[in-house]
């Protein structure tokens, strides 16, 4: 059998490896509260990010911890989805929704209630994707959006 991308020789995917490795259940994603999704999109978010920074190249912690922290803050998200609304399916719209009005304990740090509100939809939404196994489409959107950032304020964004 021939490997392609994200399938190892036996043809099992990286995403089906894991859930066998670690023995993890089948679980329908719609189950998941908006809030679930976030929290993993989130981490997915970040990862990709951090990953962005580091191939920038070597530097010290502290920058690039500070490169990282502009573009997951909620402003930048906030803005990011913003842009990509008229890129969402109808599926994925309801998914920002749900996530964007869903009611988090936690309060927003350093940031607008509307910017933080719209950054947990965005979480929600990578959250989603990741757990649908749709990471083409995750990626290609967080490439839209920090493209969009980019646009928007005239400086170089991390996919360069």
């Amino acid at each position: 059998m021939e490997t392609g991308i994200g399938r190892n020789a036996e043809g099992i995917s990286e995403g089906q490896y894991m859930q066998e490795l670690f023995r993890m259940r089948e679980v329908d994603i719609k189950e998941y509260s908006p809030l679930a999704l976030a929290y993993i999109g989130d981490a997915v978010y970040d990862l990709i990010i951090r990953s962005l920074v580091v191939n920038e190249g070597n530097r010290q912690v502290q920058k690039m911890h500070k490169r990282t922290s502009s573009m997951v803050q909620a402003s930048a998200q906030a803005r990011m989805i913003t842009a990509l609304n008229g890129l969402l399916s109808e599926e994925e719209h309801a998914v920002y929704k749900r996530g964007r009005n869903a009611k988090s304990m936690s309060p927003a740090k350093n940031q607008s209630v509307s910017d933080y509100h719209k950054a947990t939809g965005f979480e929600a939404l990578v959250g989603y994707l990741y757990l649908k196994k749709e990471w083409k489409r995750m990626l290609e959107l967080i490439k839209a959006g920090l493209d969009a950032l980019e646009e928007g304020e005239g400086t170089a964004v991390l996919t360069k």
